[in-house]
């Protein structure tokens, strides 16, 4: 059970965190969350599609698997791509808040909260390190990123834009699976917008992420590659 703490020189100024990737430090996971204006960087490795959460609202997410609970970037240790996303990289920390302020807070009982090796979060004299200042502005990035996503999803809802689909794939060792409950742009309904329609997408910038998201798609297939290799044993 998570067991979140602000971060301080006092408490924490020992504290060391494990920045390696594996499924023993949480990172076995089957997508992550985004937000448009990480769509550029996510673009070239992900595919980017939108699912529900608990209450039903759509949300974008980078699909890392077909699988939950199975990550397909992961090679033991190395996450296999150029860009990690950040709603991965944050991990163990997060956003909390003292009275108007935003703090970093921090997991206690997350697996990479280590023990004497890894990342430090504090200088020997208590200021913050190079790498809890990243991690501030990851949440930061992460924190304002989010707040857009209900503008940018309603506009596509307004439009029509987002249909369901189903992915029936046939791996090479002759199994059938099937990638459903998720939601991607429409490309039909796209192209058939008028002026004024992509018009006002652009001038609310959402032109720019919805055709990131377009192209991501195309990642579908080494995804499918990924995990070929996965069920041979290799990578």
């Amino acid at each position: 059970m998570p067991r979140h703490a602000q971060v301080n020189n006092i408490d924490h100024k020992d504290l060391r965190i494990d920045t390696r990737r594996g499924a023993r430090l949480g990172d076995d996971v089957g997508f992550a969350a985004t937000f448009p204006a990480e769509f550029r960087n996510l673009q070239a490795y992900y595919p980017i599609v939108f699912r529900k959460d608990a209450v039903g609202a759509l949300s974008p997410v980078a699909l890392l698997g077909f699988e939950e609970g199975r990550n397909l970037f992961l090679d033991g240790d190395r996450w296999d791509a150029h860009y990690l996303p950040l709603a991965i990289e944050r991990h163990p920390f997060l956003i909390g808040r003292a009275g108007d302020e935003m703090t970093v807070h921090i997991d206690l009982d997350h697996p990479r909260v280590a023990g004497d090796t890894g990342e430090p979060l504090f200088r020997e004299h208590g200021g913050n390190t190079d790498y809890l200042d990243r991690v501030a502005s990851v949440l930061l990035t992460l924190h304002n990123g989010l707040e857009r996503v209900p503008a940018f999803v309603n506009a596509l809802l307004a439009l029509d834009l987002l249909e369901s689909f189903a992915l029936d794939v046939e791996l090479d060792d002759g199994s059938l699976n099937r990638l459903a409950g998720y939601y991607t742009i429409n490309e039909d309904r796209l192209r058939g917008l008028d002026p004024a329609a992509l018009g006002k997408l652009h001038a609310d910038g959402h032109l720019e992420p919805i055709f990131m998201a377009v192209a991501s798609i195309s990642n579908f297939r080494a995804l499918i590659d990924r995990m070929n290799r996965s069920r041979a044993g290799g990578r």
